[in-house]
């Protein structure tokens, strides 16, 4: 046999014998009543350590989903919001094939003269009068206050982008950008 077996054999010797000597001693009767309450008071007392149970799980459960709600809240509420990179940016909504002028306007405190204007344009834009060109540059002069500068564009795809306006005049230059959408 192996040891398993043999400590088998010893629990139920052992176990036999211990019955036999319980058999000696009779156990006292108990009253009438005693299994009655015994069994109200396992089924009343178990009944209230359930409903702690619940109240106490439903409980705890009100306090995680308040906590997440007011990180959550919290963070929307105090996080400041960034401005989007394309919301500082002037919008044009083009349509396809559909030329579409646009008004730069470039103020100057000062009369300029030979000042270099350059338009870079996104892919599948173009200017008008400058089939296929994306960057196209000349000189011009400005006057003092407002200078209008009309740009009739045509979108050839439906790509758009972003059109690039650059004034340059001796050591200072000035950048002008303008977010086109084709729809």
């Amino acid at each position: 046999m192996n040891e398993d077996g043999i400590n088998k054999q010893e629990n139920s010797a052992e176990d036999l014998e211990i019955q036999a000597l319980l058999k000696d001693f009779p156990a006292p009767q108990a009253e009438s009543a005693f299994y009655d309450q015994a069994l109200a008071r396992a089924t009343i007392q178990g009944s209230r350590k359930q409903r702690t149970r619940w109240v106490m799980t439903g409980f705890g459960g009100a306090i995680a989903a308040g906590l997440a709600i007011w990180m959550i809240g919290g963070m929307l509420m105090n996080t400041p919001q960034l401005p989007d990179a394309g919301n500082d940016i002037p919008e044009v909504t083009m349509a396809l094939e559909e030329p579409r002028t646009v008004n730069l306007v470039f103020s100057s405190t000062e009369v300029i003269d030979s000042a270099t204007l350059t338009v870079s344009l996104p892919d599948g834009v173009e200017l008008a009068g400058f089939p296929g060109q994306r960057e196209i540059s000349w000189k011009t002069s400005l006057s003092e206050g407002r200078n209008l500068l009309p740009l009739t564009l045509v979108a050839l795809t439906p790509t758009g982008g972003e059109l690039l306006a650059r004034l340059e005049h001796e050591n200072r230059d000035r950048e002008f950008r303008l977010r086109v959408d084709v729809s």
